[in-house]
């Protein structure tokens, strides 16, 4: 067995992480608003603290949007367009092919400006411009520095249980339940 892992282990490892941390940082955001929209906490998502689109956009908008990391307002527009198309495209399917499910009604919520069926708003993409510049501007970096610091033990100890228990979650939540 080799005595650290290699790069690319490493870049699977982190990107699975990253996936989890846009999943939480999602999940957050959602508790927070809902907090605001209807005045108390409402549980968002299924199992465990994260939204799995969060963490699935978050990682395809960051791929897309890496080399434009430099120009934070051209991240932010990629982000804003990207997100715009992921939240429709994921709303519309979910709703006309998966008998009328809605994980998500911006019909219903407050500062839904230009509104599309329901399934994205005006503010709803901002908000995802503005997550997604300090997403690749801080929290990618900031990630990647840390996980380069730990041993290949360390970093194993925090990556084997949290992708038992993500992936658990989701097969449980989405396949089982």
């Amino acid at each position: 067995m080799s005595k650290d892992l290699s790069q690319r282990q490493r870049t699977i490892i982190n990107i699975f992480l990253l996936v989890v941390l846009g999943c939480i940082i999602g999940w957050v955001y959602e508790m927070l608003f809902y907090r605001i929209d209807q005045g108390h906490f409402i549980r968002r998502g299924q199992g465990g603290p994260w939204l799995p689109i969060y963490g699935v956009g978050g990682l395809g908008l960051s791929l897309i949007s890496y080399k434009r990391k430099p120009n934070p307002i051209l991240v932010f527009i990629v982000t804003v367009i990207g997100s715009g198309i992921l939240e429709f495209g994921t709303g519309y399917v979910l709703y006309h092919y998966c008998d009328g499910l809605r994980l998500w009604d911006y019909n219903v919520e407050i500062w839904n400006w230009g509104n599309i069926g329901g399934y994205v708003c005006l503010r709803s993409v901002l908000v995802f411009g503005i997550m997604g510049v300090m997403y690749t501007q801080w929290v990618v970096p900031w990630f990647f520095k840390m996980t380069a610091k730990l041993s290949k033990t360390k970093l194993l100890m925090i990556f084997i249980p949290v992708a038992i228990v993500f992936c658990s979650d989701i097969i449980y939540s989405y396949i089982i339940k």
